[in-house]
């Protein structure tokens, strides 16, 4: 089965063909990032006007790259797509409005079914697209499987007992993860994305030094750490930063310690609860997803904790061009979940959590 996956819900506009579930025929994604970059964040309603100029352009070009087929050829890419798969929320309004609609009107006018797909159950999926031909299937996650879902605006930990099946066992109680990332990254006059821009400075902090295990970044605070939850707080950490450099002000050569700081912080709240969660529930799987996924530090702390504790869980994590916002995942999610509705039914929903 070919679906055709529409992801709109913030400032990326991306289309994807997915064959079965796994196998990525094309993979489009228009970003309008640098745009935010000027402004310190995402303005919602330029990103959505960023959407609708985007839009059709990346669908024709998804379908192209999927079939080979020129674009004046459009009943014969028509019937190649079996169906189609968009977001509805959570996200910002505007952007999610302009994938739905879109969506389905293509839904009504080629006569295929659309699923509607939450986007945050979206990111898991990213774990089950086969980037390597020769990877074989049995390699992909099994159940009951934890997964840790951590992004810009959402930090949720739950217990996936099958498709579709999930158990919220916690996540954050004020900011996101990746929220922090972003505003501590303002604090430090770094450029947004904030996780990037963080994980790049702590890079060069790294690279300074002989070794990297032993390193005692313990400035901040690590909120909730030793509860007996699997819940986050990182609002408190923002106040911490701010207060350390309202003591000691920053220059160029102190960014990278004070980076590497805050990333080692937030790190060590998601990898001890999850490691207890792991402990708790044993699952068969551990499995990363959302834009932070793609923290290269978060991954290496995940595999030394997993290997040390000595816990028998097949880790996964997608690459991270997939972790960060793009349609495959959306129709990987849609196979898997498959569940058509009538296209005058579906409708953008930016209030939604994981659990729907």
């Amino acid at each position: 089965m070919n679906i055709l996956g529409i992801e709109t819900s913030c400032d990326e506009t991306a289309a994807s063909v997915v064959k079965n579930g796994t196998e990525i025929l094309s993979n489009v994604v228009a970003t309008s990032a640098e745009m935010h970059v000027k402004t310190g964040g995402i303005i919602p309603e330029q990103a959505a006007r960023q959407q609708v100029r985007s839009i059709i352009p990346v669908i024709e070009e998804a379908l192209i790259k999927a079939f080979g087929s020129p674009i004046t050829n459009y009943q014969s890419l028509i019937t190649k797509i079996d169906a189609i798969a968009v977001t509805i929320g959570p996200g910002l309004i505007g952007s999610l409005l302009v994938g739905v609609e879109t969506a389905k009107t293509l839904s009504f006018v080629w006569k295929k079914p659309i699923v509607p797909v939450n986007h945050l159950v979206g990111h898991i999926y990213a774990n089950w697209l086969v980037t390597d031909k020769r990877q074989p299937t049995t390699n992909l996650p099994k159940f009951p499987a934890l997964v840790l879902v951590v992004s810009g605006g959402h930090t949720d930990l739950v217990l996936m007992k099958n498709h579709g099946i999930f158990e919220w066992l916690g996540g954050t109680r004020d900011d996101a993860a990746g929220e922090s990332f972003d505003k501590t990254a303002r604090l430090l006059g770094l450029p947004y994305p904030g996780g990037p821009s963080i994980s790049a400075e702590s890079e060069k902090y790294f690279n300074q030094q002989l070794t990297v295990d032993n390193l005692q970044l313990k400035l901040f605070p690590r909120p909730l750490i030793h509860e007996k939850n699997f819940d986050w707080s990182f609002s408190g950490l923002k106040t911490a930063v701010l207060r350390e450099l309202t003591n000691q002000p920053i220059n160029k050569t102190s960014i990278p310690k004070f980076a590497a700081e805050i990333q080692e912080a937030i790190i060590d709240c998601l990898v001890e609860k999850s490691i207890r969660a792991m402990k708790t529930y044993k699952p068969k799987s551990f499995l990363l997803g959302g834009g932070v996924a793609a923290n290269k530090r978060l991954r290496e702390k995940f595999l030394k904790r997993i290997k040390s504790e000595k816990l028998q869980v097949f880790h996964v994590a997608a690459p991270g061009n997939l972790c960060t916002d793009n349609a495959a995942y959306i129709a990987s999610a849609a196979f898997f979940n498959f569940k058509p509705v009538n296209w005058k039914k579906i409708f953008a929903n930016p209030q939604f959590t994981i659990m729907g």
